[in-house]
């Protein structure tokens, strides 16, 4: 019994049994053009029967680009990241390019990766999900010839694709005006990470009431950084105001998740006593019987991916950023404001 381990048939072996050139044979098995198709059926029918792997670093070569794109994303945990990197990556490998993600979970992180691209594995294209992209950074990216495209959460002087922001809050606001609300509270939430970037959400609410005729009361806005337990101190701080509101708006789910949480331990029902109306539709929206502005993360990231593909393929993505809408889903946690008592 020979012992001996099988020689390894490479790429030249190939195109010799097969009777064409080595460039031949590379373009035939990574499907690129200018192969004729008989040609490019008798290299894959002798690659097929010796068993050949194709290298993914010969056939990139041959495309003239490395195959590889690089999504970047702040957070890993958070139900929107996930689901806008899920869209995108359906799409991607789809396409047959390889998805590397890299998580900046911080400011540091975020300029150690634009600081270190250039000595990391190239790639033809980077996606920067939710967050958004420095004017010094875009241009480095522009420099080492990498396309740019974001996905969800941000406007960008490069290709994009997300929600309305104006227009998403506009109408979470209008439908506590509309109930007959007037004593509305903000949960203004920020980025820790990019604290010094507006609002996006803000502007809209101070628009809404004002609009109604409604004085603002710059004490019923609480600011605090994004997430679920700061939405719950913060509405903490409100349930203390001398004068309550009757109705919240929560710059994200996650945050009037954390609303309702205080109000229903201080023994007070969402809806019934105070609405709370958010942004997003979070899975655990529906559970919680939260009303909402809805938003698809998901298609977000496949119709980024999308616009990759076809800046790759050499085709101009439109000059205006692609929004995509948003629709008010109405449920338990808001209702007219109750009459007030009357000592």
């Amino acid at each position: 019994m020979d012992d001996a381990s099988p020689t390894k048939v490479t790429l030249v072996d190939i195109a010799r049994m097969a009777g064409v050139g080595v460039g031949t044979a590379s373009r035939a098995l990574s499907n690129a053009k200018n192969v004729a198709p008989a040609t490019r059926a008798r290299v894959l029918r002798v690659a097929e029967d010796h068993h050949y792997v194709v290298s993914p670093e010969a056939s990139r070569l041959a495309r003239g680009n490395t195959g590889r794109v690089a999504l970047v994303v702040p957070h890993l945990s958070r139900w929107f990241f996930g689901s806008v990197v899920e869209g995108l990556d359906s799409v991607l490998r789809g396409a047959d390019l390889d998805v590397l993600l890299y998580h900046v979970g911080g400011v540091s992180d975020r300029h150690d990766f634009f600081d270190k691209l250039p000595a990391r594995r190239k790639v033809d294209a980077v996606v920067v999900v939710g967050f958004q992209v420095e004017e010094a950074e875009r241009i480095r990216l522009e420099t080492l010839g990498v396309q740019i495209v974001a996905a969800g959460g941000q406007t960008a002087t490069y290709p994009s694709v997300h929600i309305d922001d104006h227009v998403a809050s506009r109408q979470a606001v209008d439908h506590l005006i509309h109930l007959g609300h007037e004593r509305i509270a903000m949960l203004e939430a920020i980025d820790p990470d990019q604290p010094h970037l507006p609002s996006t959400r803000s502007p809209a609410y101070y628009e809404a009431l004002g609009q109604a005729g409604i004085d603002i009361d710059p004490t019923l806005v609480v600011t605090a950084p994004w997430g679920g337990e700061d939405g719950a101190a913060s509405m903490g701080r409100l349930l203390g105001h001398p004068d309550p509101p009757t109705a919240v708006f929560a710059h994200s789910d996650e945050v009037a998740l954390g609303a309702i949480r205080t109000l229903r331990r201080a023994g007070l029902e969402p809806g019934r006593d105070v609405s709370v109306v958010g942004i997003d539709d979070h899975p655990l929206a529906a559970l919680s019987d939260l009303t909402t502005v809805r938003q698809d993360p998901a298609q977000q990231g496949v119709l980024a991916g999308q616009m990759l593909l076809g800046m790759l393929d050499g085709r101009t993505p439109a000059e205006k950023p692609m929004t995509v809408p948003t629709e008010l889903v109405v449920r338990g946690s808001t209702a007219p404001p109750r009459p007030r008592r009357t000592r």
